[in-house]
């Protein structure tokens, strides 16, 4: 994940981007954080109902479902978040308030990785003690295998991200722990002992601290894991393990009586019990927050567009709002495999005929993000500001659109598919007026919805359907993996991350000057030559006009009275921190 020395520009870039509205962190004279206190945005940059109280039970919520709640085997950045209560991983960022949040830290390793002097080879020492929920020691080689059965087994486990992958010495050829049965799995990964893990790459890879916190190096037991059942069974190394799982409904879990607090700084572990429940409807999430009968929504993107009206004019709900920016980009992928979208100039029609300011409207208005022009958002380091299509108050250009039109041999507009998530009611408002936004070109998208648990697995991250049913025009979001440049444009724009399933790339984008550019920057040790390299690499994505940016997304988060240590982090997609929270309940 990149230097470290980068987290203060980023940590600096966020600081900003969350603005004046923000209260400033108040310090007692110890130099410690006073309890934050209840007022609109102050969870941005402190913690808000400050306790060290330990037991209760803390529930969440969410309308849909987790892709899944295995560490290996997800990529939604709430399970990301929420995995940590029973993952630990090499690293992780630090359960902090404001920029401290952006901080990488040592989690399961004693210290950050110690690069060669290429940032070809990373190692890493495991601390002493450590334990899974069974007493079993957790061992260098629980590592490696996760990081083997997340990367390499798309067979079973698909919605991961393929960093390790694309950047390991033979990950090209390395079938996975299920296909591949010798034990001594992937030669580049090497465990000399217990407690040591080394990494070897074909490339330099500047950002590797920050890959090593996802939760695909959450240690993983061999003789435990069941490829893509192991969900219903979690092995624990955090502070809490499974009581019960319900696929597609809920799970509770309770304290992990193996985990040592000595080996982990970054856990307070408040609660006795976390219960979260799935497929609620969005709007009963958000009122049961109102009434105080749930401690967070689990997916972390703030109150419904039905909702917001009411927690803005009511002065308590208003106090009890956190305006967060996302770090997170809504856009338009248009997949250059699907007719007419394989022509540039389809694209660009569409590119300059879309009313930006109509789909603002529709999400929510401002409370909900600002109008994006880029795939990169202000608030991740690499970030260049620049419009290609730029537009009169943002509501675009019918004159351009119908030039492009002609070029793409349309004159008289298409017929196309146009997808989004059938359980996010900002989305499908978005993608509404994409649609009327559109009808004034003649071009009539049709919307398709699908459910939020399964939308990449099987419909819009899924080439094959893509391509038999249509779809040309895919909604979707993306948050950075990490909040670097490489760490967000990645695995949406290089061909290198397109899969059978569970892909992001939904534009399935393969252009070999954006593939290579990625690779050469990424392996720069020269951090200004870095950072700005994804700027141009941004460029280059909008020159093909692929992904249509629209809202740089921000989510208005409530918090409920019961709820305790609550700070926004930014590592996390401008969601509450999971580790931190307790509930008075």
């Amino acid at each position: 994940m990149k230097t470290r020395k980068a987290t203060v520009l980023i940590a600096t870039a966020v600081a900003l981007t969350l603005g004046a509205t923000a209260c400033n962190d108040s310090k007692d004279d110890k130099g410690g954080s006073k309890p934050g206190k209840s007022a609109a945005d102050a969870a941005l940059t402190q913690i808000v109902n400050k306790s060290d109280k330990k037991g209760g039970t803390a529930t969440y919520a969410m309308s849909d479902v987790p892709d899944s709640l295995d560490p290996g085997n997800t990529y939604y950045g709430w399970v990301q978040n929420f995995s940590r209560l029973y993952g630990r991983t090499l690293t992780t960022f630090k359960p902090a308030a404001g920029k401290d949040g952006l901080t990488v830290v040592p989690d399961l390793a004693e210290s950050l990785g110690k690069p060669s002097a290429d940032a070809k080879t990373w190692t890493y020492t495991l601390k002493k003690g450590l334990k899974f929920e069974d007493g079993t020691p957790i061992t260098s080689k629980d590592v490696k295998y996760a990081v083997e059965r997340s990367n390499f087994a798309p067979e079973a486990l698909s919605n991961g991200p393929t960093y390790f992958k694309s950047h390991l010495i033979g990950g090209d050829k390395y079938e996975g722990p299920y296909k591949n049965k010798d034990p001594k799995g992937i030669e580049s990964i090497e465990t000399p002992d217990d407690t040591t893990i080394v990494f070897k790459l074909k490339d330099a890879f500047a950002d590797f601290d920050y890959l090593a916190t996802f939760s695909q190096t959450a240690p993983v037991p061999r003789d435990k894991d069941k490829g893509a059942t192991y969900v219903q069974h979690i092995v624990s190394s955090g502070p809490y393990k499974f009581e019960s799982y319900e696929e597609g409904k809920s799970a509770t879990l309770v304290r992990n009586p193996q985990w040592d607090a000595k080996t982990d700084p970054n856990r307070p572990a408040l609660p006795d019990k976390i219960s979260i429940r799935f497929k609620v409807n969005a709007v009963t999430v958000d009122n049961d927050l109102l009434a105080d009968n749930l401690t967070v929504d689990a997916a972390g993107t703030g109150v419904s567009p039905q909702t917001q009206p009411k927690v803005i004019t009511n002065p308590k709900y208003k106090a009890q709002t956190d305006g967060s920016y996302a770090g997170a980009t809504s856009y338009i992928g248009l997949n250059v495999n699907v007719a007419p979208f394989d022509n540039i100039h389809c694209r660009k029609a569409v590119q300059w005929g879309i009313d930006k300011a109509s789909i603002q409207a529709a999400a929510g208005g401002a409370p909900k993000g600002d109008v994006a022009s880029t795939l990169l958002p202000p608030s991740v380091n690499g970030y260049a500001k620049f419009n290609l299509y730029e537009t009169p108050g943002d509501k675009g250009d019918e004159a351009k659109a119908k030039d492009e039109l002609k070029q793409c041999n349309q004159p008289n507009g298409f017929s196309t598919s146009l997808t989004a998530r059938s359980d996010r009611p900002s989305e499908m408002a978005m993608a509404t007026a994409v649609q009327a936004s559109l009808k004034k070109l003649n071009i009539n998208a049709e919307i398709k919805s699908f459910p939020a648990g399964k939308y990449f697995q099987n419909f819009a991250g899924n080439p094959q359907y893509v391509h038999d049913h249509k779809l040309g025009m895919i909604m979707t979001a993306w948050g950075a993996d990490w909040p670097t440049g490489f760490g967000f444009l990645d695995q949406i724009i290089n061909g290198a991350a397109i899969k059978p399933s569970g892909g992001n790339n939904v534009q399935e984008l393969n252009d070999p000057a954006i593939n290579k550019a990625l690779n050469d920057a990424i392996a720069n040790t020269d951090k200004t030559a870095r950072e700005k390299a994804w700027g141009d690499i941004d460029k280059m994505v909008a020159e093909n006009a692929s992904a249509v940016p629209l809202i740089y997304r921000k989510n208005l988060l409530f918090r409920p009275t019961s709820a305790t240590n609550v700070t926004v982090t930014q590592a996390y997609l401008g969601m509450y921190d999971y580790l931190l929270m307790g509930s008075s309940k």
